[in-house]
């Protein structure tokens, strides 16, 4: 026998052995505790969505399911700790916008790429942002809002919860999409919107579940959200596209596998948890957090990660932030 025919023979023996370990490996799949490394603090929006699926992943399997917050670096921490894991479906991610689609451009070099060294699982939530301004301003739609900034060029600051989140980002789009002069003024945390309520800035783009609370006390008033459709929180909302401002981007939250991850376990994972999340109970957490469901298979997630990616690059670039 040629050479050349004991290669190809040996190479498609080798696939067919790769094939039937992946198809026995997913079928068993999970045997063991499985552990969600999530990239931020306990009691946060990222923290809650993976404990509420955790739990019932742990309820259907059968198995344990530990959640281990690892916060730091702006997110990147856990990013490291799932790029570098095992690929074999049992270290997984729960992370957001920040760390996956901004901290590759905005901090330049990261020890683990989240671009190259994960595989997307599932979207958890998509949590749209709100275009805010203090309801002491008497500005309460869009029409008073833009004639507003027209009157008032080189006045106009607006706050973040800190310099390269999204909050700052699409604050800082919105003004260029307007071609207005806006000064940033960074925070940390619930200061900028105390700020805002207080008069001292001019207008905000902040989470849905951080600021309805305040739209619906009167302390602010909700002008657009930032989301593609209008949001069952506020169905009256109008998006930003509908006014004719080219935006449609939220804060979003998914699950994610280290990169080579067997793919049959990847589907398994993805499918187990779009389920749980149209579970009545699941599905209203998630609404009362601000977050209509997005059910998306894997391939769907997986192009909405590099899109997003492909969309904040040149904004993050664009906008000189630099990480603090």
């Amino acid at each position: 026998m040629k050479l050349t025919k004991v290669i190809a023979l040996t190479a498609a023996l080798s696939a067919s052995l790769i094939s039937l370990s992946f198809a026995q490996s997913a079928a068993s799949y999970p045997n063991k505790p499985i552990k969600i490394v999530v990239s931020f603090t306990a009691g946060g929006t990222t923290d809650i969505l993976a404990r509420e699926v955790g739990n019932q992943m742990s309820i259907r399997w059968k198995v344990p399911v530990v959640i281990e917050n690892k916060p730091g670096a702006a997110g990147n921490l856990g990013t490291e700790i799932v790029g570098r894991a095992a690929p074999d479906g049992y270290t997984l991610l729960a992370s957001s916008i920040g760390p996956i689609s901004i901290n590759p451009t905005l901090f330049g070099s990261l020890p683990v790429n989240p671009q190259k060294a994960l595989q997307p699982v599932a979207l958890l939530g998509d949590v749209p942002n709100i275009l805010v301004v203090p309801s002491s301003s008497g500005i309460k739609n869009w029409k008073e809002l833009t004639a507003y900034l027209k009157a008032n060029p080189g006045s106009i600051n607006y706050g973040s919860t800190g310099i390269g989140t999204t909050a700052h980002l699409i604050s800082y789009f919105f003004a260029q999409k307007l071609g207005m002069d806006a000064t940033h003024i960074p925070y940390k945390g619930a200061e900028a919107t105390r700020d805002l309520v207080a008069g001292r800035l001019q207008y905000m783009f902040a989470t849905a579940p951080s600021v309805i609370p305040l739209i619906k006390a009167g302390q602010l008033n909700a002008i657009a959200v930032s989301s593609k459709k209008r949001i069952s929180a506020m169905p009256d909302l109008p998006t930003l596209t509908e006014l004719g401002v080219d935006i449609a981007t939220g804060a979003w939250f998914g699950f994610f596998a280290p990169a080579g991850t067997d793919p049959a376990i990847v589907k398994k994972l993805n499918e187990t948890t779009l389920s749980i999340l149209e579970e009545p109970a699941i599905k209203q957490k998630l609404l009362g957090l601000g977050a209509d469901p997005v059910p998306m298979n894997v391939a769907e997630f997986t192009k909405f990660v590099h899109n997003d990616y492909a969309l904040w690059a040149p904004i993050v670039k664009a906008s000189g932030a630099k990480p603090e």
